[in-house]
Order: C-alpha cells, then sequence, then structure tokens
C-alpha cells in the first residue's frame, strides 16, 4: 500500500500508518486501549479486528517493559501489513505482530483459550448505511458476522479466569450482555459520554471469563469539557497514555 499517512497517537509517543482513503483510527480506540491493566511479563495480548492497529500500538507502548506478546488480527490484507509496519517503526516487532485472517468459522486461526487479555472495538452496525469506501465498509458494518458471534469469538480466544474488553454504541450494552451471559463475570460497565449533561453514546465493558462477581457501573468517562477540549481525564489517556484506572483510583 502505498497511499497512506504518518500519523502519531498518545502525543507523538506512537507512530501509526493509516491510509488516506479508507479506516482510520478514532479516539474509541485509544480509550479502550486505556482500560487494560493487571497485565504481567510475558502476558498474551490479542486484539480482535485490530484495523490500524491502534489499540495494540497504545498497549506496546504503555506495556513495553513487560514486553506483553501482541498479536492483532485484521481482515484487510493492507490494514495488517500498514499495522506491521507501524509495529516495526516504533521497534515493537518483537513482542507485537499483526496476522490478517478472517475470524468467521470453520477456519482455527489461533489456539483458543491462549490469551489473558482479549480486546476488541467490533464493526458498530449490521444495519447502517454501508459507506461507499471499502475499507470502512468492512471496518463499520458486520458482514455476514453478528456482534454476538463476534463476541462468542473474543470469549473462546480468552484463558480461563481472563479479561475481555470491548467499546460498542451504549445500545448494544443488551446484546453484549446476553452474549456474556454464562460464561464471563465480574463485568464492569462503562459508559463514555462526549460532553457533560449528554447520553452516552458509547460504552465499555470488562469482563473475567470464568467469573460469577456480580456486574457493577463505574463512573463513566467524559471526553470533552462544554468548549470543546479534552477533559482532565481524558487528556491523561489520549495525550499522556495513562491508564483509565490510574485517572480514576
Amino acid at each position: 500500500m502505498t497511499n497512506y499517512s504518518n500519523d502519531y497517537l498518545l502525543n507523538k509517543q506512537v507512530k501509526i500508518f493509516q491510509p488516506l482513503n479508507g479506516y482510520r483510527a478514532s479516539t474509541d480506540a485509544v480509550i479502550l486501549s486505556s482500560l487494560v491493566n493487571k497485565v504481567k511479563p510475558g502476558d498474551k495480548i490479542l486484539d480482535v479486528g485490530s484495523g490500524t492497529g491502534a489499540i495494540s500500538l497504545c498497549l506496546a507502548a504503555r506495556f513495553r517493559e513487560k514486553e506483553p506478546q501482541i498479536t492483532g488480527l485484521e481482515l484487510q490484507p493492507e490494514l495488517a501489513d500498514l499495522s506491521n509496519k507501524s509495529a516495526s517503526a516504533n521497534g515493537f516487532e518483537q513482542f507485537l505482530n499483526y496476522i490478517n485472517a478472517d475470524i468467521r468459522p470453520p477456519k482455527a486461526i489461533l489456539p483458543p483459550c491462549s490469551f489473558r487479555h482479549v480486546i476488541s472495538n467490533p464493526p458498530y452496525s449490521d444495519h447502517d448505511m454501508p459507506s461507499p469506501n471499502r475499507s470502512k465498509a468492512f471496518a463499520h458494518n458486520h458482514h455476514d458476522f453478528n456482534l454476538t458471534e463476534w463476541i462468542k469469538f473474543c470469549i473462546k480466544m480468552t484463558a480461563p479466569k481472563g479479561f475481555i474488553y470491548l467499546i460498542n454504541r451504549a445500545e448494544a450494552v443488551t446484546e453484549i450482555l446476553a452474549a456474556l451471559y454464562g460464561k464471563a463475570g465480574n463485568i464492569k460497565i462503562i459508559p463514555l459520554f462526549s460532553k457533560p449533561g449528554q447520553n452516552a453514546k458509547r460504552v465499555m465493558i470488562i469482563a473475567e471469563k470464568d467469573c460469577k462477581t456480580p456486574a457493577s457501573i463505574l463512573p463513566g468517562l467524559t471526553v470533552h469539557t462544554p468548549d470543546g477540549t479534552y477533559t482532565e481525564e481524558a487528556f491523561q489517556i489520549l495525550r499522556e497514555g495513562r491508564g483509565f484506572f490510574d485517572t480514576t483510583d
């Protein structure tokens, strides 16, 4: 791929290559990556539907000293190639790798139950009008594979007592909780607000596989102040690279 831009995440701490005309990472990916904590040296982390690699690149930057083994799965080969290029440009290639793969069955991609952390920013809709741009359409809309099936794949890949991290539209919370029911517990629901006083348009979910602890709703994150600048909590995540729980403790 030749038509790509050289961009940055986390206040230029991380270099990322992205298509000029196609799917490009949003703040959702960076915020979702901030949920991951309790990473131990050598932990295996899976980024399902990795896109341009924003989630896993941010994780590699935060946890580089622990050198977790991070794998990204991406359906579009050009995005997987660009992501590997980004990993190399940041010096992460020894512990961050992207694979061009289709997670829909019956293909066996990676051994199940082998990742302590599984994180994903799934496509948001089955029914929205697809973008005329092929790359964006694949990233934003499900193709013969709905959100429930996507979450089932994430659960399948998670090790017992491992953690699943998701972000999606707020109206998808019912489907997400139904897919997790009986398979994961200790579910934490975190609303994501654009500005104060608005309804949450996004929701983030953390779940622990094979756990029976009841669910809880945590204080949400407001991204922008009324004048459109980042709130202090969002700034720490999006620019300073801090973890979500580091900003709320």
